[in-house]
């Protein structure tokens, strides 16, 4: 089956097809009836014929013998059959390179022998974008040349809707012909779309700039950026959309103030994104704003206002679906390795609920282990020890070696740690025994000769041990203490 893009999904719903009456059963003859329809007069019978096309095309059937006829509907002024023409044109321009060129003609307007309609010379912005949107998803290299001409044009049009769909262009005309794309100065074009007066031509200017400097084999930064330009997008930041804040303050994080007055400046600016409702524009914004304290190190009490407004907006993330949470706890595992006191006091956000999914538990588990300290290391092994009763073998096996990690990272607590370890081993449990005592030999080899008390106990357990790990680490135990063991 053609996978469809999300574009394309959009186009497919927007066009009102579904109505179980475009998927049924193939009948012989088929394409006749279809090809027959296609070239039908009534506008109605066209827009149907094509509407079953793609119904046939989305649930994997070969359509392709009727390119020509499709591409021939294009001869219209009506939106939405224009979108499912290109749809189908975008499906099969791969398979169909020289029909293709064809179609890619009607874009033309100063091609003489093109005798459709010219798309992207439309009064209408709403298909002059679409046209160069579908000029764009075409990935075939024979009509890259035929693209240029129109897509400068649109990248200077006056609807700002078709420069921000042109601007996207730029970048996938790139990934298919990157030297034609600079040969033709398109990038000099994207640069200057950065001073545009539409918000969203600027977000979307950056986006595909961004993705133009990912696939650049130069490793160089295609923009330079200065003040004036930082004070461009910052002023395009209050009024794009969500995923355009996102393009933008990625690219923020690029961005080395000349001095703290500026880093405090963009801080100001920006730290209103930590109340976003959208989950990537807040993390992005961290992402920023935690460059920013580096370079502010020196202002302790700008840094502990800013640390104060971080800690929220992380804690608010973790209310959201598993998903989301699980990319949000993997930037917070990040964020404390770096700078712990930010989430000092959310040790309890934190802690496992029963119905997380494991990937959750484990990351959860993870920035625990890392926020421990003197002051909250009993609410965290009393939790851990509850952990360690679960149901869930890996991770109960993960809660035992994360009680292990707490005594060796705060000292003070190693006492009551190993005491917890030995109330697990009471258990008789035979997985649990055995990953604890996998773990008290690691906190044997930190603080030799401290606890070779419960060495008895241990060994009460060897005829138990069925795992290499746990023997390997029992015969290190009895081998370093062996002078202490009766009968060793």
């Amino acid at each position: 089956m053609i996978p469809i893009a999300p574009i394309q999904l959009r186009i497919f719903q927007s066009s009102g097809m579904t109505d179980s009456k475009y998927f049924t059963t193939t009948k012989k003859g088929e394409i006749f009836e279809l090809k027959s329809e296609l070239n039908n007069d009534k506008k109605e019978k066209k827009k149907e014929a094509v509407k079953k096309v793609i119904a046939s095309m989305t649930v994997g059937k070969d359509v392709s013998a009727l390119f020509p006829d499709v591409v021939n509907c294009m001869q219209t002024d009506n939106l939405e059959l224009k979108k499912l023409v290109y749809l189908y044109l975008m499906n099969y321009a791969k398979s169909q390179p020289d029909m293709a060129i064809m179609a890619v003609n009607t874009f033309v307007k100063d091609l003489p022998h093109s005798q459709l309609v010219k798309d992207c010379e439309d009064t209408n912005p709403l298909i002059r974008a679409l046209a160069v949107r579908t000029m764009g998803c075409i990935r075939v290299d024979k009509i890259t040349e035929y693209l240029c001409e129109p897509l400068r044009k649109c990248l200077k049009d006056e609807d700002p809707y078709v420069r921000k769909t042109a601007a996207v262009c730029v970048a996938k005309l790139y990934d298919i012909s990157s030297s034609m794309v600079e040969d033709q100065g398109f990038l000099d074009q994207l640069k200057d779309l950065l001073s545009d007066s539409n918000p969203m031509v600027v977000a979307n200017a950056v986006a595909a700039l961004s993705e133009i400097n990912e696939a650049s084999a130069s490793g160089q930064p295609l923009v330079e950026m200065n003040s004036a330009t930082i004070n461009k997008l910052l002023t395009a930041l209050n009024e794009c959309t969500e995923w355009g804040q996102v393009f933008i303050l990625d690219s923020l994080a690029n961005y080395t103030p000349k001095d703290e007055r500026e880093a405090q400046s963009i801080c100001e600016r920006i730290t209103p994104r930590l109340a976003h409702a959208n989950a990537a524009v807040v993390l992005s914004a961290i992402k920023v704003l935690m460059k920013l304290l580096e370079i502010l190190a020196g202002d302790a009490d700008f840094c502990a206002m800013l640390t104060k407004k971080l800690a929220p907006p992380l804690v608010t993330l973790l209310s959201s679906e598993p998903e989301v949470q699980y990319v949000a706890l993997r930037n917070i595992n990040l964020i404390v390795q770096k700078r712990p006191d930010i989430l000092k006091h959310e040790m309890k956000v934190f802690f496992v609920k029963y119905n997380d999914p494991i990937y959750v538990k484990l990351e959860k588990l993870d920035i625990m282990i890392r926020l421990a300290n003197q002051s909250n290391i009993a609410q965290v092994l009393s939790e851990l020890k509850e952990y360690a009763t679960e149901v869930d073998v890996d991770f109960v096996r993960k809660a035992v070696r994360a009680i292990g990690r707490c005594a060796i990272k705060v000292e003070p607590s190693a006492e009551r740690c190993v005491s917890t370890l030995l109330d697990l081993i009471q258990t008789k449990v035979n997985y649990v025994v055995q990953e604890a005592i996998v773990v008290i030999k690691d906190i044997f080899r930190k603080y030799p000769n401290k606890y070779e008390s419960i060495i008895s106990t241990l060994c009460e357990n060897l005829d138990t041990l069925d795992e290499p790990e746990a023997r390997a680490s029992m015969v290190w135990i009895i081998g370093e203490y062996a002078e202490r063991i009766d009968n060793a």
